[in-house]
């Protein structure tokens, strides 16, 4: 039977897959968009070619994003353990979450980048504009309507996640889908989940979509 329990309950899985779904977010920007910039810039046709760093951004990207969520979820366990003390929870799911999210918005910085128009480059380098002046001043802000656009794309991804580590006990409604709707059989419960998670996909990209729409200059 539904029961007020079960609402709770329910909100609650709301609350928890916001929590690392954003938080998760954050975190991977921190680190993934750095590393697509320096993806961008280091690439052979790019503001400061240079091989080596490229090569190893370009492999630890590689490596990580070949990895299953799910493996890799189960991989960094012991990782998890260590730095949150408990391999279960919204919280230690935010570890694994973040680990898969880096290369994965660092390859859509690097992609976004590079769409830039190399005209705009050159001219802000006959300015006698720097390197870092280039890249905060011209690169980040002439493809700010692509990032605005790769980001909503790895919120909705980063959701996708945080459900598939319910697996492990990971919290949110992809814990409460698959405790109650795959093994207690209670349908209605796995329906409810997956209509919200639904709904917080859709709401995402619509805020992204429109941000995103209000921030392109070629309109």
């Amino acid at each position: 039977m539904w029961t007020n329990e079960v609402t709770s309950m329910i909100i609650r899985g709301v609350g928890e897959t916001l929590y690392m779904t954003l938080l998760s977010t954050i975190a991977g920007y921190v680190f993934g968009l750095p590393m697509g910039v320096m993806l961008a810039v280091s690439d052979k046709d790019g503001l400061a070619p240079n091989r080596f760093l490229y090569k190893t951004l370009d492999v630890i990207a590689n490596v990580v994003r070949s990895i299953p969520f799910l493996i890799l979820l189960i991989l960094l366990i012991p990782f998890t353990r260590l730095i949150i003390g408990q391999s279960y929870g919204s919280t230690a799911t935010v570890i694994p979450l973040v680990v898969a999210a880096v290369p994965f918005i660092g390859r859509m910085v690097e992609s976004s980048i590079k769409e830039v128009d190399a005209g705009v480059i050159e001219a802000a380098k006959a300015m006698g504009a720097g390197n870092m002046r280039i890249i905060c001043k011209v690169l980040l802000v002439e493809a700010r309507t692509s990032l605005i656009t790769g980001a909503t794309i790895a919120t909705g991804t980063i959701l996708g996640y945080s459900a598939m580590s319910g697996v492990i006990g990971g919290g949110g409604l992809g814990d409460i889908a698959i405790r109650y709707g795959y093994y207690r059989y209670q349908m209605d419960i796995m329906v409810v989940t997956v209509v919200l998670l639904v709904v917080l996909v859709q709401l995402f990209q619509s805020v992204g979509m429109l941000l995103a729409s209000r921030l392109d200059k070629r309109k």
